[in-house]
């Protein structure tokens, strides 16, 4: 025996109607939009012309057009305004020749040429205080801050020292002390340089040697700073004494 059962009726909505809300159609994702290719391989956008841009650069195209123009100039005129810029060590204030003279200088303590250090510099004491530093790193003594601490208190003493002693006449800045001492220090730098090969049993040898170069800083600082300084020559003795005891400072730092 059998039994029917009621089956309700399927209704498939058509492709524009939507009669029933009931049902629920099915949305397939929309292609993404692909642009038509060209016939050629080559890129269109790739090709650049040369009389174009000057075209466009020459036409008016909004607030733009000034930054373009000037663009557009540094690109024509860059290798003639590079050739007329000053030298990087010029800029910087470094002038290897200057220093060579002043250095030079400082080698014979009997025949010191004063013109040369008119304009004072700190280029050449930077570059003796890294020799002097060197020099004590080969030694096994690691005095970077010890070394450039005492040349910045040795301006300032031989600084103070002068302009007590010259009074209102002292024309002596802190800036030429400072390249004073630096440029005096290449004795101690030479000295260091010298204990290397003079063996640590040998302590008279060594302060001998010692006294010889401090004297020849000594020398060397006080002749410059009495025929830089107004006021200075009656004052001698004494600003050798304060020159005396930095080098002799510098020189106790090499020695042990």
């Amino acid at each position: 025996m059998t039994k029917d059962f009621a089956i309700p009726p399927v209704v498939f909505p058509s492709g524009g109607s939507t009669s029933n809300p009931n049902v629920q159609q099915r949305r397939f994702p929309a292609a993404p939009f692909q642009p038509p290719r060209p016939s050629s391989s080559a890129i269109p956008f790739m090709s650049f012309d040369i009389g174009s841009a000057a075209a466009s650069s020459a036409a008016p195209a909004g607030p733009f057009t000034g930054t373009l123009n000037s663009s557009a100039s540094f690109g024509g005129g860059g290798s003639s305004s590079f050739e007329d810029e000053e030298p990087l060590l010029d800029e910087l204030g470094i002038h290897p020749d200057q220093i060579w003279k002043k250095t030079r200088s400082i080698l014979n303590p009997f025949r010191i040429n004063q013109t040369v250090h008119h304009d004072s510099d700190l280029s050449g004491p930077i570059f003796l205080y890294l020799a002097l530093c060197l020099f004590q790193l080969l030694a096994g003594k690691i005095q970077f801050g010890v070394i450039l601490g005492w040349i910045v208190v040795s301006s300032i003493f031989l600084y103070a020292v002068f302009n007590m002693l010259a009074g209102r006449n002292g024309n002596l800045n802190l800036h030429t002390c400072t390249s004073l001492v630096g440029y005096c220090l290449l004795p101690v730098v030479i000295l260091s340089a010298v204990s290397l090969f003079v063996p640590q049993g040998a302590g008279a040898v060594r302060f001998a040697v010692a006294g010889v170069f401090v004297l020849w800083s000594t020398r060397a600082c006080s002749a410059l700073v009495v025929s830089l300084a107004d006021g200075g020559e009656e004052h001698r003795g004494l600003i050798s004494y304060a020159c005396f005891l930095i080098y002799t400072l510098f020189s106790l730092l090499v020695i042990f």
